[in-house]
């Protein structure tokens, strides 16, 4: 059944090659590679502060990539959700530093409404461009991504800057910050609505008409407009979801990270969430999975150059490379090379007989 996690042919291998590749470069620069891969281990996982930080850039690229994910079911590939994100992230900081004197269960929800809100509505643009005009999205929504950013680092620089040293909004009130994990990272709360909106958005596409319905439509959208649904609604549903879940995400890096708003704080967050989607084949059931692989990469990036000298930058430079392995893992299909190899000599040598 689509969406099961199993072993496919060549997986092992694909997934072993990058590291592999690495240590032969880390060879080659002078570097120790089990030395340099030990402290990535360990500044992933080893110690409250170090898990703590992989399961703080766990939960934005998870929220990202189940972004990524809900619209890849309507055939819709959705580069907008780092807009959405920003956006997210900007209006409930607007929200947490502007209103001021409610309790925290009331001035928490109202924050995530305005950063989740904000998301949809932005996200819906192009999407309602492509399901009503075939504007490709891919240009009208990668363009908007720039929108977005420019006009948060204007808001965050002009009219809600904190007229500090550095480029930020005012920090927001104590009654809109999620509670911390996992002391002293910034591990939050926020983590545990992750999980549960996976869960719901989960058992939607699995358990719900709604979800029949936007499957479908990515199977054939001709069939499903044949049938009563409307494909091109259900394309905007998506894209407003997907945008909701993006701005969602902000929103918990707002009040259970930062407290505030910097300049360039995403650092391409969405994207990495839209890797790992790919990774996972935009599979539901895949994609904790390789969000948290991700997440621990770039945690333990940065214990490993602290500890051993080994640049980040070589991480960074082997998921991508992970990324096209798993995409091309027939190439370690071995025993699908050979099966191939004997029915070419079969037919060989049928031929000379």
């Amino acid at each position: 059944m689509k969406g099961k996690i199993k072993l496919r042919p060549g997986f092992a291998a694909a997934m072993l090659f990058p590291f592999v590749f690495g240590a032969v470069l880390m060879l080659l620069l002078g570097y120790d590679p089990v030395e340099a891969y030990r402290e990535l281990f360990k500044g992933a996982f080893v110690g409250n502060f170090n898990l703590g930080t992989t399961l703080e850039k766990f939960c934005p690229i998870f929220l990202t990539a189940l972004a990524y994910c809900v619209t890849s079911k309507v055939k819709y590939f959705n580069m907008g959700v780092e807009g959405c994100f920003y956006l997210g992230a900007l209006f409930s900081a607007g929200a947490g530093f502007l209103i001021q004197g409610l309790p925290w269960y009331i001035h928490i929800p109202i924050c995530f409404l305005c950063g989740t809100l904000v998301g949809a509505v932005w996200a819906a643009i192009p999407g309602a461009l492509r399901a009503y005009l075939n504007v490709n999205e891919l240009c009208a929504a990668l363009l908007m991504n720039y929108v977005a950013i420019h006009f948060a680092n204007f808001m965050i620089a002009g009219p809600w800057s904190a007229k500090g040293a550095s480029s930020q909004t005012a920090p927001i009130e104590k009654s809109a910050e999620l509670l911390r994990i996992m002391k002293p990272s910034r591990a939050n709360v926020g983590l545990f609505m992750a999980l549960f909106l996976y869960a719901a958005i989960f058992w939607m596409f699995r358990r719900t008409k709604l979800g029949y319905r936007l499957n479908a439509t990515g199977t054939n959208s001709y069939f499903t407009d044949y049938v009563g649904v409307d494909a091109k609604r259900m394309v905007l549903l998506a894209t407003i979801l997907s945008g909701a879940i993006g701005g969602f995400a902000g929103s918990i890096q707002t009040m259970g990270v930062y407290g505030t708003i910097i300049d360039g704080f995403s650092n391409n967050t969405a994207f990495d969430g839209m890797l790992a989607s790919l990774i996972a084949n935009n599979s539901f059931a895949q994609l904790p999975i390789y969000s948290f692989l991700i997440a621990a990469l770039k945690s333990g990036a940065l214990g490993m150059e602290r500890f051993t000298g080994v640049p980040k930058a070589l991480i960074d430079t082997l998921i991508p490379i992970l990324i096209l392995l798993l995409n091309m893992e027939g190439l370690f299909d071995f025993k699908h090379l050979r099966k191939r190899r004997k029915k070419k000599i079969a037919e060989i040598g049928k031929e000379g007989a």
